[in-house]
């Protein structure tokens, strides 16, 4: 599930500075430079972004070192 995560997380990388970079030029798309517009492979890699983006979504909690430390500290004392 470590690898998982970590590919999840190297994609939503990818498509997050590809944004980036597409709002300070909007006629600049890393992915379609680098694979080719429109291209087969490319539209892949937008597929696996966006399915990488909901499973960090959802599994966000229960992967996050930070969340699950503030839970930890928020919980009630017995």
């Amino acid at each position: 599930m470590k690898a998982v995560h970590a590919i999840a997380f190297i994609l939503v990388v990818i498509g997050g500075l590809n944004w980036g970079l597409v709002a300070i030029n909007a006629n600049y798309d890393v992915v379609a430079a680098v694979l080719g517009a429109g291209s087969i492979i490319a539209r892949i890699v937008y597929a696996l972004v966006g399915i990488s983006a909901i499973y960090l979504a959802v599994m966000h909690k229960k992967d996050c070192k930070s969340c699950e430390a503030s839970a930890t500290q928020s919980a009630p004392q017995a």
